[in-house]
């Protein structure tokens, strides 16, 4: 059994598109960060995609936890031609694509970016991996809101759609066992 402990990264405060851009995160909320630290397994391995937002969040929740080097699989969706463009003014481009896209993710990507399907094989790949060198530990996985949902989906045994029902706040923990033939869900979003 290996228990992930998927972490969202602390708040870019960005009104766009936030993929594979670098923007770092705010983390002068002290108080949520020890919370977090606290509520984390003290044996724990820790890792994060390699995004300063990821990466700077897993350094300030480390503590005397092993970390392991970024991830660059565990990124967030690669949102192409929309990185860093509001919504409304993908839509107003658009309308037909920036719809499909959301309301029904699978196969569908925004231009020279991932569809959801991509996404989820890549992060599938990347959890699978993990989970084959560190079975039977607990790992802190701090990643993306994207990224979270993938593992969501994958454990619920929903669609995508219906994992994207599911808010994943920033500095919130949500809580995957892997056992060798399935897969449990804890908390979905708890903030400590």
């Amino acid at each position: 059994m290996t228990r992930l402990h998927l972490v969202r990264h602390g708040p870019t405060h960005a009104k766009t598109m936030v993929g594979w851009s670098d923007l770092p995160a705010d983390l002068s909320d002290h108080e949520a960060i020890a919370r977090l630290h606290d509520h984390l397994p003290a044996e724990a391995i820790v890792v994060s995609s390699d995004l300063s937002r990821a990466d700077q969040t897993a350094s300030a929740i480390q503590g005397t936890r092993h970390r392991l080097p970024h991830q660059p699989e565990l990124r967030e969706i690669n949102f192409g031609a929309w990185e860093l463009r509001g919504f409304k003014e993908i839509e107003a481009e658009d309308p037909e694509l920036a719809f499909a896209y959301w309301d029904n993710p699978g196969d569908v990507r925004p231009p020279n970016g991932e569809s959801w399907n991509e996404v989820r094989a890549r992060v599938d790949g990347a959890v699978d991996k993990l989970i084959a060198q560190h079975t039977g530990r607990d790992l802190v996985i701090v990643v993306h809101f994207g990224v979270i949902l993938t593992q969501v989906q994958r454990a619920l045994g929903v669609d995508a759609q219906e994992a994207f029902s599911h808010r994943i706040d920033n500095l919130s923990v949500t809580e995957i066992t892997h056992h060798r033939d399935r897969w449990s869900v804890g908390r979905i979003n708890h903030l400590p």
